[in-house]
């Protein structure tokens, strides 16, 4: 696995999943809508009440400037004096809106009058506001004045001021405004951390609302992840309840659908396997009366083959070989019907695994054709009689397709028994490995005959399994080598439920009865 699988399985399986899932990012889309939303509202909100406050301050005072100054410079005497200048100052500020004056004349440069000296003078005036009040514009129909008022936004001291500034005409002196906008200032802050608190509490409500969204949405959802891992674990009557006439809806009927036509499927299927089995079984059944005849009939026709015409020998000598090699068959086909509908069943006993491969060695008579590295003492609850089958068909196998001597050698692990079956043949092909325990098949597809019914490789599994264990194939340094593992103590019988179709078992135990 490499390092970009590992990360995207750890973030797939970690805590990095529950970020990941339709809750979250549901809410997170909910809460993503509602801030933007929020937020563009209260910003809008802000600017326009920004400007409204702003511009209605300023235009206020600057109309209250405008009007003192007209009024009150009507006062001031031709050639007047810096303490004139002082009072126009001192009476165009004392309009009530708390705004301070600077009065500038040129005929005396050296003393600007101001109406609160001690904080506004002309310095404070920034130089672009004082060079366009001082500069004359050209007299038009559409401009009959020459000099205008203009004011300007400017920080003093960390404190927002409107500055506005014009020049009395023709030749009177100049005058500048101090509008502080402290208060509006404080206003606007107050209505910022109002929409503020307004699109916190708006992105709260959305995650709140996402929540009671996704469960609504979620809820069906999981309902129909619940049936589907129903559905899946073989309980095929999982239906989904509808409810409605949503998208939601449509799919709980589509998934009601696939599961009512899975339903049919496997109800077909299992009955068409009943039928294979119940077929087998009665088959075997049929052949078996029959069979009993003709083997007791070549038994006595082995006997008395030598004292028959030599033209006539070879041929009861093949009526007895495919007699006994059916009579085989039909007994491998029987077990495998007894596997097939779960109704094999172990008559487990404490052996000595060692004497069962002896036993099974010495009443083949394969004692000289076989090497056995066997120490006694390992002790195995088994069933002899399915045991005996499996060493049967692997050290048979290896006899027959790998050539003595067959080397059998046991040991004890922790908790099981292995078993290994080597010969000293060629080996298996790579190609026919996967397939050695599968039923019916054969190595050399060519060949129109064979002595085996490719079926005892399959019945050593199988056996095997009903054990608890297994068998491997594989090739070792000279020939094949079947390694055969078992627990010391097999596993608990299967429950009832699991034992297969009814009829096909009904007629195995009837077999296993007669």
């Amino acid at each position: 696995m490499t390092d970009q699988q590992t990360t995207t399985r750890r973030f797939a399986t970690g805590p990095w999943r529950s970020l990941r899932s339709l809750r979250v990012r549901l809410i997170a889309v909910f809460a993503a809508v509602a801030l933007l939303a929020a937020v563009s509202a209260s910003g809008i909100a802000y600017w326009l009440n920004r400007d409204a406050v702003l511009k209605r301050a300023q235009d206020t005072a600057l109309n209250d400037f405008r009007v003192s100054l007209s009024r009150n410079v009507s006062d001031l005497p031709m050639g007047a004096s810096c303490p004139d200048l002082a009072t126009l100052a001192t009476n165009v500020a004392s309009s009530g809106l708390s705004y301070d004056v600077v009065v500038v004349d040129p005929a005396h440069p050296e003393c600007p009058a101001s109406s609160d000296a001690a904080h506004f003078t002309l310095a404070d005036v920034p130089a672009a506001l004082q060079s366009t009040v001082a500069r004359p514009r050209e007299i038009t129909e559409s401009n009959p004045y020459p000099y205008h008022l203009y004011w300007q936004r400017q920080n003093l001291e960390g404190r927002p001021f409107v500055i506005g500034g014009t020049k009395v005409v023709p030749n009177g002196p100049t005058a500048y405004m101090f509008k502080s906008l402290e208060n509006e200032r404080a206003d606007l802050n107050t209505l910022g951390w109002s929409l503020a608190i307004a699109t916190l509490l708006a992105l709260i409500g959305s995650a709140l609302l996402a929540q009671a969204a996704s469960a609504t949405v979620l809820r069906p959802v999981k309902r129909l992840g619940d049936a589907a891992v129903a559905l899946g674990e073989g309980r095929l009557d999982t239906r989904l309840e509808i409810d409605g006439s949503d998208e939601l809806a449509d799919l709980a009927r589509t998934f009601n659908r696939a599961a009512e036509s899975l339903h049919e499927q496997v109800e077909e299927l299992s009955a068409r396997e009943a039928q294979s089995r119940r077929f087998v079984a009665d088959m075997s059944h049929e052949l078996r009366t029959p069979l009993t005849a003709m083997t007791a009939v070549t038994d006595i026709l082995e006997d008395e083959a030598e004292s028959l015409d030599p033209m006539i020998e070879p041929a009861v000598r093949l009526v007895v070989s495919e007699t006994r090699r059916l009579s085989d068959l039909v007994e491998n086909l029987m077990e495998v019907t007894r596997f097939d509908a779960g109704t094999a069943k172990l008559v487990a006993d404490e052996v000595d695994v060692a004497d069962l491969i002896m036993s099974c060695i010495d009443g083949r008579a394969w004692y000289d054709a076989v090497e056995l590295d066997a120490p006694r003492g390992i002790l195995a609850v088994v069933d002899p009689r399915r045991l005996d089958v499996v060493f049967a068909n692997l050290i048979g196998n290896a006899l027959k397709h790998g050539g003595s001597p067959v080397r059998v050698k046991v040991r004890q692990t922790d908790g099981s028994v292995v078993v290994e079956v080597s010969d000293s043949g060629p080996g298996i092909p790579e190609d026919v490995l996967p397939h050695v325990f599968d039923r019916f098949y054969k190595a050399d597809r060519g060949r129109a005959r064979s002595e085996g019914s490719g079926l005892g490789l399959s019945i050593a599994m199988a056996n095997a399994q009903i054990h608890g264990g297994t068998i491997t194939a594989a090739n070792g340094e000279v020939g094949a080598v079947f390694t055969l593992t078992l627990p010391l103590t097999p596993p608990p019988p299967p429950s009832a439920d699991g034992a297969g179709d009814g009829t096909v078992r009904d007629a195995v135990e009837h077999e296993d009865a007669k």
